[in-house]
């Protein structure tokens, strides 16, 4: 059974934070051109597949997960964080959000028309994001789609002490290059359909990406 004790540390740290968490987290409105389109291809593809519910996995406080319900997207909210599940559900009384880790999704298999994994994975050690990314394939019906998004690195292992205005936080954060993550999504069988590259904004420091990819049709 592979070690997910990190799980532990990234739920203690958003408990921690959720508040400041919650009011620091951008809306889609306020994002870049190109984040929101991405978004809403990736909406656009769900609804028209019309595979099943989409899950929006590290949902936080889940102002993307209302963003997709917008775009007429059967979608629900999944994050580790019970503190942030809590406020994600005030905020969005309409919408259904759930307690829960990637590493160990409680989806049947084949539920699901896709996911959203919006800057969610990066606290997940390198070797086990194939575990994550087999539980997509797993979860997802054929032909079913995947959006990550998350930014980038060459192979950074980040163990920030303080985050959100000071608040304590112990969970880590390891950043990747494109390339390794989108060989680890083939590896788990899903087909990689686009990838899109954003140089940082003004005074950021990392670069981002965000991928689509779906699970092969059955023959």
């Amino acid at each position: 059974m592979p070690d997910v004790s990190y799980l532990a540390a990234v739920r203690k740290s958003y408990d921690t934070v959720a508040s400041a968490y919650f009011e620091r987290v951008k809306p889609p409105a306020e994002l870049d051109p190109l984040s929101r389109g991405m978004l809403d291809i990736f909406a656009e593809t769900v609804r028209t597949a019309g595979l099943g519910p989409v899950a929006d996995l590290g949902c936080g406080p889940g102002k993307v997960t209302a963003h997709l319900a917008r775009r007429n997207v059967s979608v629900f909210g999944m994050d580790l964080s019970p503190a942030v599940i809590e406020l994600a559900r005030n905020a969005h009384p309409d919408l259904r959000f759930g307690v829960g880790s990637m590493t160990s999704l409680p989806i049947a298999d084949d539920a699901l028309g896709g996911a959203l994994a919006y800057y969610s994975t990066h606290h997940t050690p390198p070797e086990l994001l194939p575990m994550v990314f087999d539980e997509f394939h797993r979860t997802f019906a054929p032909g079913g789609c995947l959006m990550l998004a998350g930014h980038l690195g060459v192979g950074q292992h980040l163990r920030p002490t303080q985050a959100y205005g000071g608040l304590p936080v112990s969970y880590e954060s390891y950043l990747l290059p494109p390339d390794r993550l989108a060989e680890l999504l083939k590896q788990a069988g899903l087909i990689l359909t686009a990838r899109l590259m954003e140089e940082p904004d003004e005074g950021a420091e990392r670069s981002f990406a965000t991928f689509l990819a779906r699970k092969p049709e059955r023959p």
